[in-house]
């Protein structure tokens, strides 16, 4: 992931702050509107496809690090409720548990006096009920008068767009844009259009029922009459409509601004006038409907877990509603986009991890990542997007700035381990699934990935796979920790290139001997032995070069010229989890990924405390995240540290009760305090897909469940349960065209398994 602050700063940086629009008029009737007000600073988020919006608990967008985005654009940077010019006090804010709608609880303060007597504050409740649906934002703003007297309410809706672009937003500066044209208002809308550098036209409409009493460029004004124990409803919908012009460019950037006679004609405009949608309470209804049923379906392929405990319960439900929240429908199957705001696209190595974390339970995830990933796979070389035939894509971006050029990030493969956890993962399918047919598809995109990878190690001394990024708009580092100073020397000096990062060595190992699997069940004996070769000799080599035997530990990088980064990292775990090191060396690592050099309390570091950079607000060098946690966790387990996996995941279980049951990106290292909880880091995405499938990987290794599809079986190996679970009970589990319920109960010390309904033959390995 793309460390924010290596782009400038996200918070509130590229944000414009647009004056507030004078609300009063000639009759008096309206009152300038005062400073900004934010509630809270809470955010709150919706996503459809490629289109999201992030708001305040009042409902508002304030410009900042907010908005309403659409394929990574923001159409929407200012959107305000106020009344007699001032906001409304916020009751409360939130969105659903299905993730489906925005519910925001207001309530008036005084108002003025209309010809009449002013009506008190907290007499008037509000509501505001908002939904996406494909590129249409639908909002329903219900008004009550609980008072004794009529009331009238001096209620405005104001907005704007900047048309600025994800990059922007999060801090990097243009040397020119392209043409914002002047707002309209037809037909009792207001048209916002502009027309970008890469000569693509994104048209907003902003439509409102029943009619404003006065509608500008930038307001709606109504005078709403509202009698005692009467209520009033206003709806808006936000549609936005986004197409190339016929001179747009495939890779480079327009000369400059266009003029507004380059707009399409008025008989396009007229069918997309056919096409707007309705603004009322029927669209909204509608809209939900809609968002129900895509939520509800992706639940339907998902196995449940419930328990005795019903806090844990709500933690994987709000992780199982993000997950779908963040799972986009693409041609090629469902694909988790990273995270909100600054990541809802298709990334490489995020949806590997998030596939893996969720296979278990929901493997057609996986199916859709391993598809989208092969028809994206590099077919040639390109050192400004950091390309090479058969590397999988790191990032793929639909927005202006990548469109022409000005960031690499359009299709941008700066990642070194995403192409062997490709190959991971699509063992990892087959083996839950036993489809295949899949990986008879995927056959020559899996060659093409293997033998880069290997490639790669040919040209390393010692056979391993590493980096050196051939751009410089690209990223300097390339493994998960992708921040320009999360490797370094135990002296704290940055290496030089390539680096061969110590994670990616186990990620490599295990997929060459992925593809001497496959090799072997496609008859190809010679090409079977020379895969699992590679990877004996990756194995080798790590447990050579990167042993540190004075700390007992791995350290975390290879320079460009042999020496050893000899820093404490928490990448270690990750080789745990893939099953390199040797037994001895393993149980060494979980000891001190167990000890308080690594473990705060709330869960393990990324770096160990009093190593040089070492900083728990820092995005990689001492944060604790998730899904870093739950690889750790898995590892643990595969070296006799389920105990201790267990207590990790009690960590961060504790640790989502204080983030309102929503692990976020990440979180501060600081050690864990009575009564205090865990830190939060500032800009950090929230949510995030591997951090909410963290807790799926981790319960999976916990309670020892490994499914073998081609036998019809699921073998549980010891399980256990975090304190405070008496019983958890996976139901659903599908293992080919069977399924199986298992519970798990605590009974005379022990954990037992047993299977409570289904066709799938449940085994307990001694």
């Amino acid at each position: 992931m793309q460390d924010p602050e290596a782009l400038g700063g996200v918070t509130h940086a590229g944000g414009v702050d647009h004056a507030p629009s004078p609300q009063q008029d000639a009759d008096g009737a309206f009152i300038p509107t005062e400073t900004a007000h934010v509630a809270s600073m809470t955010q709150h988020v919706l996503k459809s496809g490629d289109t999201f919006i992030v708001n305040d608990s009042l409902g508002d967008i304030t410009g900042h690090d907010d908005g309403l985005f659409v394929n990574d654009t923001r159409v929407l940077s200012s959107l305000r409720l106020t009344f007699g010019g001032r906001a409304p006090s916020l009751l409360s804010g939130s969105v659903s548990n299905d993730n489906t709608a925005f519910t925001a609880h207001l309530t008036n303060r005084p108002l003025p006096p209309l010809g009449g007597s002013s009506t008190p504050e907290g007499v008037i409740h509000v509501q505001r009920v908002r939904v996406l649906s494909g590129t249409v934002l639908n909002e329903a703003i219900e008004l009550t008068n609980y008072g004794t007297s009529d009331a009238v309410v001096p209620l405005s809706i104001s907005f704007a767009s900047d048309f600025r672009d994800m990059f922007e937003v999060r801090g990097l500066k243009r040397e020119k844009r392209g043409s914002i044209e002047p707002a309209r208002i037809e037909n009792d809308e207001v048209r916002l259009d502009y027309i970008g550098l890469d000569r693509v036209a994104r048209r907003v409409r902003i439509a409102f029922s029943p009619a404003p009493d006065k509608l500008f460029g930038d307001r709606a004004d109504y005078s709403v009459r509202l009698p005692a124990q009467a209520c009033v409803s206003i709806y808006l919908s936000v549609s936005v409509h986004v197409e190339a012009l016929p001179d747009a460019p495939h890779d480079t950037p327009s000369a400059g601004p266009v003029q507004p006679t380059h707009l399409v004609s008025e008989a396009h405009l007229s069918q997309i006038d056919a096409a707007r949608p309705r603004v009322g309470r029927a669209a909204v209804r509608a809209a939900m409907v809609d968002a129900h049923l895509v939520m509800r379906e992706r639940r339907r392929t998902t196995a449940r877990v419930r328990s005795s405990n019903p806090l844990f319960n709500a933690w994987i439900e709000r992780s199982l509603a993000d997950l779908g929240l963040l799972t986009t429908d693409l041609a090629s199957g469902p694909y988790p986009y990273a995270g909100i705001p600054w990541f809802s696209t298709p990334f490489g190595r995020d949806a590997v991890i998030t596939a893996l974390q969720s296979l278990w339970m929901q493997p057609a995830l996986a199916r859709g990542v391993l598809r989208f990933q092969a028809e994206h796979q590099a077919r040639e070389n390109s050192p400004f997007r950091d390309a090479a035939v058969g590397k999988i894509i790191h990032e793929m971006r639909k927005s202006e700035m990548a469109a022409t050029g000005e960031v690499p990030f359009a299709q941008y493969y700066g990642g070194v381990d995403t192409t062997p956890l490709f190959i991971v993962l699509a063992g990892a399918y087959a083996a839950r699934t036993h489809d295949l047919a899949l990986i008879d598809e995927l056959w020559p995109a899996l060659e093409r990935a293997a033998n880069w990878v290997a490639g790669v190690c040919e040209r390393n001394r010692y056979g391993l796979l590493d980096y050196q990024r051939e751009s410089e708009g690209g990223l300097a580092n390339q493994g998960w920790k992708d921040s320009h100073d999360s490797v370094f020397h135990a002296d704290g000096r940055f290496p030089e290139g390539p680096i061969a990062l110590v994670e990616v060595q186990a990620y490599a190992a295990a997929a060459f001997d992925t593809m001497a699997h496959f090799s072997a069940l496609r008859g190809l004996g010679a090409e079977a032995a020379a895969w699992a070769a590679r990877a004996a000799k990756i194995r080798a080599c790590v447990e050579e070069r990167y042993w540190m035997p004075e700390s007992g530990f791995y350290g975390i990088a290879l320079d460009g010229h042999g020496e050893l980064c000899r820093v404490l990292a928490s990448n270690a775990g990750h080789l745990l989890a893939f099953g390199l090191p040797s037994p001895e060396r393993g149980k060494q690592v979980v000891d001190a990924l167990d000890s308080a050099l690594f473990h705060t309390g709330w869960g393990v570091r990324t770096l160990a405390a009093g190593q040089p950079r070492f900083n728990p607000m820092a995005y990689h060098n001492g944060s604790v995240w998730p899904h870093d946690n739950a690889l750790c966790a898995r590892g643990l387990v595969r070296y006799g540290g389920k105990a201790v996996a267990v207590r990790l995941l009690q960590a961060l279980f504790e640790a989502a009760v204080t983030f309102d049951m929503r692990l976020p990106e990440l979180f501060c290292g600081f050690p864990r305090r009575r009564g205090e909880p865990p830190t939060a880091y500032p800009v950090a995405c929230l949510p995030q897909a591997w951090a909410a499938g963290s807790p799926f990987m981790m319960l999976e290794a916990c309670l020892g469940i490994t499914i073998d599809a081609a036998s019809r079986e699921v073998r549980i190996e010891q399980p256990m349960l975090p304190e405070g679970i008496d019983w958890i009970e996976v139901g659903d589990l599908q293992v080919g065209e069977g399924s199986v319920s298992i519970v798990f109960r605590r009974m005379d010390g022990k954990v037992v398994a047993s299977a409570d309904k289904g066709d799938v033959k449940v085994v307990a390995v001694l």
